[in-house]
């Protein structure tokens, strides 16, 4: 199971943290005096948590769900070691749930967390805003996306180009494979329900449309 670093919710006396489910990204919340986690999905349309049928909504309100939804936000995944009680009661429910060992693979390698690192701020959070600002910077300035646009290319190659130069040479790794940086692209999307390129992409739509003007 993929999850963040747990945080301490202070609307009732328990802890949160993000996991990866079969069904996409959630979260856990673990109460110090109720056996019994509250587990909500996260739209990937609003961002909101939707509690599964059998949390105890009394024990785990709203309220506790937007507080963890907020202190996680920005927190991309990583294994952590050690185990909590929190973690052994999720693993309990959910143990018939399969490890994707290709996200394992990928969470445990150097170039991820060399991605991660580059895009955190201070308190560990993925930065929206500096990631979107260092791609479209490289995207403004490179002479093979002026001569893709300038072909009307489209969006969906122009951000592949970017994406794959830029982790190959944020990783050192130029063999790193297609595969590998989608992989690393959903992780870092789901920090993020509408996606974390989402003001990158938007611009690279603005400059195909400029172009189209000339």
């Amino acid at each position: 199971m993929l999850r963040t670093k747990s945080v301490k919710l202070s609307v009732i006396p328990a802890t949160a943290f993000r996991v990866k489910l079969n069904g996409g990204p959630s979260i856990t919340i673990q109460r110090a005096d109720y056996e019994q986690p509250g587990i909500a999905s996260i739209s990937r349309t609003s961002g909101e948590a939707i509690p599964s049928a059998n949390t105890n909504v009394k024990k785990y309100p709203p309220e506790a769900f937007e507080e963890a939804l907020r202190l996680t936000s920005g927190l991309p995944y990583k294994k952590q070691s050690g185990k909590r009680k929190a973690e052994k009661v999720s693993m309990d429910m959910f143990k018939q749930e399969k490890e994707n060992v290709e996200e394992e693979i990928i969470i445990d390698s150097e170039e991820y967390l060399k991605i991660v690192d580059k895009y955190s701020d201070k308190n560990g959070k993925l930065s929206y805003d500096l990631i979107n600002k260092d791609f479209i910077k490289f995207a403004k300035s490179s002479s093979v996306v002026r001569k893709m646009i300038e072909e009307t290319t489209t969006a969906g190659k122009v951000k592949n180009y970017v994406v794959t130069h830029k982790f190959r040479n944020i990783t050192g790794n130029d063999k790193l494979s297609d595969k590998q940086i989608k992989k690393m692209v959903e992780l870092l999307d789901e920090t993020y329900p509408k996606g974390i390129f989402k003001e990158f992409e938007a611009e690279i739509r603005r400059m195909l449309k400029a172009n189209k003007k000339k």
